[in-house]
């Protein structure tokens, strides 16, 4: 019995947009995961508007998009969002040309740089706040000077709370392990942009034009993608191609209106449903 069989799918007919997690979802590292092209064909036929959406802070727009359509996929950058892009639209209307010290790579650092942020390094003056994504060479002294100026006053800001980032290796450390060393050492909890958070979610849709009644999530993650998704009113489809599955849905606790096994089983379902 697949995934999907104990579950209502009527809902699928009132849905017209779509919020797409990319990693775990679409892609697992440099793999694409079974049904991308079909899915994105499928969404484009039936004209719904989509954007992909990563919690993922280290790749820029132009990366994801490259990285996507060299499976054979259509997307422009105009269907990309990610928590860099909430996180810099964040800091720009509350710190106009303001300055942070961040933790993070490119995908951030372009992000914040075309907001008009100021990247200080070391303790080189005060800063507005301290912007935390993921980094593959996280160094002590990037959480030293990190701690110190939230211990000055800086507003902690996490671009997302994934503990863990699916790759085509295992799941490796993200920007929520980050986050929790530097909450421990200033007792400052974080202020996290990225899913489940609100600020995702309202950005696509509008990005889209759509209320949150005719939009679903589809997502690999239950605690962000799932949990975030319902908050901000929508549907939510889980596929069991990363972190999460049927199981964990009974242990976390999370109900989604539906769950499916990839891509393909999705787009097998919505076909046979609007026939």
């Amino acid at each position: 019995m697949s995934s999907s069989e104990q579950y209502s799918i009527e809902f699928l007919q009132g849905i017209h947009a779509m919020m797409i997690d990319i990693d775990g979802t679409l892609l697992r590292g440099n793999l694409a995961l079974p049904g991308l092209v079909e899915f994105f064909n499928f969404l484009n036929a039936h004209n719904n508007q989509f954007q992909v959406a990563s919690n993922n802070a280290t790749k820029t727009l132009a990366a994801y998009q490259q990285k996507i359509n060299a499976f054979g996929a259509n997307l422009s950058i105009d269907n990309i969002l990610t928590c860099s892009t909430v996180t810099a639209l964040y800091v720009q209307e509350k710190y106009p040309g303001g300055k942070v010290y961040m933790i993070g790579q490119s995908g951030l650092e372009e992000a914040l740089t075309q907001a008009g942020i100021q990247i200080i390094t070391g303790m080189q003056g005060k800063v507005d706040a301290v912007v935390v994504g993921g980094d593959y060479s996280l160094t002590y002294e990037k959480l030293k000077f990190a701690s110190l100026h939230i211990q000055q006053g800086a507003e902690f800001i996490g671009t997302n709370p994934d503990l863990l980032y699916p790759t085509d290796e295992g799941l490796v450390p993200e920007c929520g392990m980050t986050l929790v060393a530097l909450e421990t050492a200033t007792q400052v909890k974080p202020v996290i942009m990225g899913k489940p958070n609100h600020f995702m979610f309202e950005l696509g849709m509008k990005k889209m034009g759509v209320q949150p009644y005719e939009t679903a999530m589809l997502g690999d993650r239950l605690e962000t993608d799932i949990q975030g998704g319902q908050n901000a009113g929508m549907k939510t489809i889980l596929v069991e191609t990363g972190v999460d599955n049927q199981e964990t849905v009974i242990s976390k606790g999370i109900q989604p209106d539906l769950v499916v096994c990839d891509m393909s089983e999705l787009v097998a379902i919505w076909k046979e449903l609007l026939r």
